[in-house]
C-alpha cells in the first residue's frame, strides 16, 4: 500500500510497483488515518508511508497500524529535512526509511528487503541523524547538571566486537558490509547483531540502529 498526500506521488509510485513481477499494490491512500482504515481492510504486507502530510502524519498512521497489524512492514519516505520526524518513526518501529527521490529499483529493492524480515536504513541520512545527535550531545555535556539518556548496564554487557558491530549498524550496514568492514564471515556478523540486541534488551536491528545513532557518544 502507497501512503502520500500527492496524487501524483501515489499514483507515479502505484505504476512502477505495480509492473514488478511479485508485487501488488493494493490500494492507495492520502493520510495516516486514510492509511490506517485501508490498511485493516486490506492487510497490505509492506506499506510505503509518506512522513509529512495534511491531517494525520505518517507517524501517527504508522503508530496505529504497528499496534493494530504488527506484521505490516512499514518503510517511511522522507527527505533530508525531516531528522527529527524520521527519528520519531524509528521509535515507532518501523522498518527503514528512504528517499522520495531514490531511484525506481532502489524502491523496489527496499520494498523486497522489509518484506523479507531486513531493515534498509540508508547511510547518508544516518550520517545526518548522527550528526543532528552530536550537536545534541555537545549542548547537553554544556549543561550544569548535563545527564545522560544512555543506558550503561546494557553496553556494558556488550563486547568489544558486539561494540564495533553497534556502531556500524548505526551507520546503515548490513550484515555482508559489517562482515566485509571487520574481516568476519557473515554468519558471525549476524550472530554478534543477534546478540547485541538481546543484551540490549531491543526489539530488531532498526532499534538497535536508532540506540547507536541516539547514544553514538558514549558507545568507545
Amino acid at each position: 500500500m502507497i501512503v502520500d498526500d500527492q496524487r501524483l506521488m501515489r499514483e507515479g509510485l502505484a505504476a512502477l510497483i505495480g509492473f514488478e513481477p511479485g508485487m501488488e499494490v493494493v490500494g492507495t491512500a492520502m493520510d495516516g488515518r486514510d492509511a490506517y482504515a485501508k490498511a485493516l481492510e486490506w492487510r497490505p504486507d509492506v506499506v510505503l508511508m509518506d512522513i509529512r502530510m495534511p491531517g494525520m502524519d505518517g507517524i501517527e498512521g504508522t503508530q496505529l497500524i504497528l499496534k493494530h497489524l504488527p506484521e505490516t512492514k512499514i518503510l517511511i519516505l522522507t527527505t533530508f529535512d525531516d531528522a527529527e520526524l524520521i527519528m520519531r518513526a524509528l521509535e515507532q518501529g518501523v522498518h527503514g526509511y528512504l528517499l522520495k527521490d531514490m531511484p525506481s529499483e532502489a524502491i523496489v529493492s527496499a520494498i523486497q528487503t522489509v518484506y523479507n524480515g531486513g531493515t534498509v536504513l540508508q547511510s547518508d541520512i544516518t550520517a545526518m541523524l548522527l550528526n543532528e545527535f552530536k550537536k545534541t550531545s555537545q549542548r547537553n555535556m554544556e549543561e550544569p547538571n548535563p545527564r545522560s539518556t544512555e543506558d550503561p548496564a546494557g553496553l556494558e554487557a556488550l563486547t568489544e566486537r558486539e561494540k564495533e558491530i553497534l556502531v556500524l549498524l548505526g551507520q546503515g550496514f548490513n550484515n555482508r558490509e559489517i562482515a566485509g568492514t571487520l574481516v568476519i564471515t557473515e554468519g558471525t556478523a549476524k550472530n554478534h547483531v543477534s546478540n547485541l540486541i538481546a543484551k540490549l534488551g531491543l526489539r530488531d536491528r532498526t532499534q538497535a540502529a536508532l540506540f547507536a545513532v541516539r547514544h553514538q557518544a558514549f558507545i568507545q
